[in-house]
């Protein structure tokens, strides 16, 4: 819930008061764009599909493979962050009904015509929640710089391909980790509740 009011008020702050900024720094971006780079950047913006699904099942099969419960968990922490993420994207993609920019200001040069809302970005989002689990996960710079690195290039590469506004990008941003990093702790609490019940049960 906290979530969703947080990217509430992302919206909501740019909606008001924050438009004009909004669409002006989506100008810049979409406006130095090469079309000798659109495919790399279209792979670019779809490779969250294919990797934000691929961290999680690797791991849930390394721990398979390994017969690793403590990797398990991690796998399946991970498949989790996802899960929620995808359906706090869905729900609020439908609350704010925010249509894409190019429908809005004609100028925007958009690669293709997307059929979903604006708000927030789902590519953002999912790139996120997978970065961010993963680094909160297997705690290492090593894992760590490349993971946001790799969600902020995708991030950068929805508004030059100009399919959603700063404010949508910043909103998935938000929503991606913090299923992450809320998904994770519920996961610390858990263990530490079966944990105590346990010990409590054993005297």
């Amino acid at each position: 819930m906290r979530l969703f009011i947080l990217c509430l008020i992302v919206f909501c702050s740019f909606s008001s008061m924050g438009q004009n900024a909004d669409i002006e720094l989506l100008r810049k971006v979409n406006g130095s764009r090469n079309s000798s780079m659109d495919p790399s950047m279209k792979l670019l913006s779809h490779s969250e599909y294919i990797i934000g699904v691929a961290l999680p099942v690797s791991v849930c099969v390394a721990s398979w493979a390994k017969r690793d419960a403590t990797l398990l968990q991690k796998g399946v922490n991970m498949s989790l962050a996802m899960i929620l993420n995808t359906g706090s994207t869905f729900l609020l993609k439908r609350i704010i009904n925010r249509d894409r920019p190019q429908l809005v200001y004609p100028d925007i040069n958009a690669f293709e015509n997307e059929k979903h809302y604006s708000f927030p970005s789902g590519h953002t989002s999912n790139a996120f929640v997978a970065a961010t689990s993963l680094s909160l996960n297997f705690k290492k710079w090593y894992v760590v710089l490349p993971s946001f690195a790799w969600a902020s290039a995708v991030g950068y590469s929805r508004m030059y391909l100009g399919a959603h506004y700063p404010s949508d990008v910043l909103a998935g941003a938000i929503l991606g980790a913090g299923s992450a990093f809320v998904t994770f702790k519920a996961n610390q609490y858990l263990k530490k509740y079966y944990l105590k019940k346990h010990v409590e049960m054993s005297f």
